[in-house]
């Protein structure tokens, strides 16, 4: 499951109502909806510039392909505009336009897109003299479009607020401001005119006039004005329109889900801890975490999970029916699960679940590195474990990969690195406008005079599979148990300014030798059962070692 790497976006909330200024925005305008503290995205603050700048209408060449990953087509035309200025070389080839900005970026962006140049020196111990970061430094203080937050400490990594972006781009454009033509008790508003015209869009949305259209009537003549709720309607919003898409692996996460999905891959989990997915609109459990309340209930890979307390599961999404199973630590909840066509009732105990990721044992003088899930720890910490082994001269290691449902891409890269040579094409992604091979990032650890068996079955997915079939494509392992579970495409998460985010497929992986797994999975060298009471694929994978 490779679903944690940011790409560009602007809160949909802004997509669906906001009006874009006919003129030169003002700053206010150009990021609407951002307050004091908010901390604003590369996207955004790069359209914004554009805009408050009056550079909306340059001429570019728009046939030229931009060299940066997936640009948002509600982005490309001020991505395009800034590229022509040499305004995003601090980004690089990936923008991350989804990130949040630091003021050292915003003011380079801005610097270049103005022209503005400067005499003026400074010096500050967070910025490298010579950079082109303290040239926007010297520009911003000659200026006076923004004040160090010290004497000698600049701020340039310290994230770009909402307040901060507002007075920045007011300053850079040389904005003035007007008096309101609003009535005031105190009499000193102040505001900006805008002129706004309905005939332009921020991205090209299907059906956006309709949208706006229906918005506009319901805040204006929908008789249960108590049921108005803003942000229930661009959540309903987001969830249909990617509920349209068909895919079980691209969801759309309120806040607190998308705060739950992320304390998974930290390395822990509230519930029963199981790892489930929609499969073929059924809610199934891909595999219980180990020592988990859902492993010690009995329950196992390709259960489907029909009814949650009595109450069935059909039609729900996939996060209310997450939400349904999750519950307060130590509270009770029944699960009707179809197995084989048989229905069976399965009472688990709620806890909160920390994933041990890593379990490293000996048979012997054979070390047995079980992996649960590839995730943060696995990251950071696998490799130093792995030093150690080396230098105790294992006769042989098996890397037990069974219902391991995924994770981080990064991490499988880790694992396959400890085991090849580095720059090892490792992955093949096939997105819809590239194909290329990953390679793998750091140092081998365990030499090739250490033979591996890889471990794997039904449960193993995603991550798993990636690193399963390199081990076996590149002959550096033999896999042995069963066929894995065939989940094959790679999922990026956009994580939105309001805290929630889209989980969404972008491309497929294959392994090394371009072997496809969606749908296929990795098929063992040696295959063989989990007898039960008996651990055949471990004991088989000691035999070859031994």
């Amino acid at each position: 499951m490779k679903r944690f790497s940011r790409i560009l976006s602007a809160t949909l909330l802004f997509v669906l109502l906001a009006p874009v200024a006919s003129f030169a925005a003002s700053a206010d305008d150009a990021l609407p909806g951002y307050g004091d503290s908010v901390v604003i995205s590369r996207g955004d603050f790069i359209r914004a510039a554009v805009q408050v700048l009056e550079m909306e209408n340059m001429s570019v060449d728009e046939t030229i392909d931009l060299p940066y990953r997936r640009v948002a087509r509600g982005l490309e035309k001020y991505i395009r505009i800034a590229h022509t200025k040499d305004a995003l070389e601090a980004f690089r080839y990936d923008l991350l336009l989804a990130q949040d900005i630091t003021r050292g970026d915003a003011l380079r962006v801005l610097v270049n897109l103005s022209g503005k140049t400067t005499t003026t020196p400074a010096s500050f111990k967070d910025v490298r003299i010579g950079s082109e970061e303290e040239y926007a430094v010297r520009v911003a203080i000659d200026q006076k479009w923004m004040e160090p937050i010290r004497n000698d400490l600049f701020g340039v990594r310290r994230k770009l607020t909402g307040r901060e972006a507002i007075l920045l781009l007011r300053k850079a454009s040389g904005e003035t401001m007007m008096p309101s033509t609003t009535n005031n008790t105190n009499g000193n508003s102040t505001t900006i005119k805008v002129n706004y015209t309905s005939q332009q869009r921020l991205m090209n949305l299907p059906k956006t006039q309709i949208l706006e259209s229906i918005w506009s009537m319901i805040e204006r003549e929908f008789y249960y004005t108590d049921n108005i709720d803003v942000d229930e309607a661009a959540f309903g919003a987001a969830e249909g329109l990617v509920k349209s898409l068909g895919d079980k692996y691209t969801t759309f996460m309120r806040p607190v889900r998308a705060q739950q999905f992320q304390t998974q891959i930290k390395g822990e989990v509230t519930g029963i801890g199981a790892q489930v997915e929609y499969i073929d609109e059924i809610f199934t459990i891909i595999s219980p975490i180990k020592g988990s309340p859902a492993e010690a209930a009995g329950l196992k890979p390709g259960d489907q999970v029909i009814k949650v307390d009595g109450v069935p599961l059909a039609g729900l999404s996939f996060m209310d029916a997450v939400d349904k199973v999750r519950g307060p630590k130590g509270s009770k909840v029944k699960l009707t699960i179809r197995r084989d066509g048989i229905e069976l009732d399965f009472d688990v105990l709620r806890d909160i679940i920390r994933v041990p990721e890593d379990i490293i044992t000996w048979q012997g003088d054979i070390a047995v590195v079980q992996i649960t899930q590839f995730g943060r720890v696995t990251q950071e910490g696998l490799r130093p474990q792995m030093e150690e082994i080396v230098k105790k001269n294992p006769k042989g290691i098996v890397l037990d990969l069974r219902s391991n449902p995924g994770g981080l891409l990064s991490a499988a890269n880790l694992v396959v690195s400890l085991f090849v040579p580095k720059g090892t094409p490792y992955v093949e992604v096939r997105s819809r406008k590239d194909q290329s091979l990953s390679l793998t990032t750091q140092e081998q650890v365990v030499p090739d005079s250490i033979p591996v068996v890889v471990l794997a079955n039904e449960g193993s997915a995603s991550a798993s599979e990636i690193v399963a079939g390199a081990l076996q494509d590149l002959d550096r392992a033999t896999v042995v148990g069963a066929k894995t579970f065939g989940k094959g495409t790679v999922q990026q998460v956009l994580e939105f300014n309001d805290q929630s985010s889209l989980k969404m497929t972008i491309a497929e992986w294959f392994t090394p030798n371009g072997g496809k797994i969606d749908g296929i999975g990795v098929h063992p060298d040696i295959g063989i059962s989990e007898i039960e009471g008996r651990d055949a694929p471990l004991l088989k994978a000691l035999d070859l070692l031994r």
